[in-house]
């Protein structure tokens, strides 16, 4: 009796060890899976912008984010995928159809921008200086001067098309010829407009930020059908179950608020702001 008493007690140490380590493991295993993954464009990510705010959401949460940059059109097909919890995107037309289609919760405007057209100093279509973004476009085509166009299905593509639109003109005779299209991101057409002496459609930001620009400058601004609108939305657990839905709806929290709109303003480069906070229900 005595010695099944002494195995008993030799027995406990290691049974108490084992439920430590177990436990270790297990807040281990938990903390590892405090992160959202975020479906966003370039130009949040290449802009710095997430450098900048999402060290402060993950001091005050607890939570990591990691971000997928890719065109506005690939970011919604992965979170209609289920990959990832939250979707930051800018065209809005795609995002309202999102959450109509049952994919997303809900959607918020969060925060905005506006595009330019950059150009070479040649500036060959004659549109520098110009607050008409539709005339000169018409302008460029009229006079068959290279443009360089992201064809990624982005929202900054979906913008540009848009305008090109309503300047009543199909570009896509012109493919290969004065319009190319890059098929790539902002940076990157960027790069292979101005090596091609093109004109390039761009948001603010990414230009901004971008550290290539050699003797470029803009040519085009100030319209104000260059407004440029972000959304963030939830992505709908509902349809999709592995989503982190409180810890995404806490990102979204925290960027609808005021610390997290203060944040986006304070983000600048050289002084200057990139994103304008406008928070607000849809």
């Amino acid at each position: 009796m005595q010695g099944s008493e002494k195995l008993t007690r030799r027995g406990v140490p290691t049974l108490v060890m084992a439920a430590l380590v177990a436990g270790a493991l297990a807040g281990r295993a938990l903390a590892e899976d405090r992160y959202i993954v975020v479906q966003s464009t370039t130009s949040t990510q290449n802009s710095g912008l997430f450098e900048h705010i999402l060290p402060m959401f993950t001091a005050k949460t607890g939570i990591a984010v990691r971000v997928v940059a890719v065109g506005t059109g690939q970011a919604v097909k992965n979170a209609r995928s289920g990959d990832g919890d939250v979707l930051l995107v800018h065209a809005r037309a795609a995002e309202e159809a999102f959450v109509a289609d049952g994919e997303g919760v809900a959607r918020f405007d969060v925060m905005s921008n506006d595009f330019v057209i950059v150009g070479p100093p040649s500036d060959p279509a004659g549109v520098k200086g110009s607050d008409d973004a539709v005339a000169s476009l018409a302008r460029i085509a009229a006079a068959g001067a290279p443009f360089a166009s992201r064809g990624d299905d982005s929202g900054t593509h979906k913008a540009e098309l848009a305008l090109w639109e309503k300047a009543g003109i199909d570009v896509a005779p012109a493919s290969g010829g004065w319009y190319r299209e890059t098929g790539s991101g902002m940076g990157a057409t960027l790069n292979a407009g101005i090596g091609m002496g093109a004109y390039v459609l761009t948001d603010r930001a990414t230009w901004i930020s971008f550290g290539n620009k050699a003797d470029y400058g803009i040519a085009v601004e100030a319209d104000p059908i260059l407004f440029n609108q972000y959304g963030i939305i939830l992505v709908n657990r509902d349809r999709h179950p592995e989503v982190k839905a409180d810890l995404g709806q806490a990102f979204i929290d925290w960027m609808l608020s005021e610390r997290g709109q203060a944040a986006i303003a304070g983000f600048r480069i050289d002084g200057r702001q990139l994103f304008f906070p406008n928070a607000s229900g849809s």
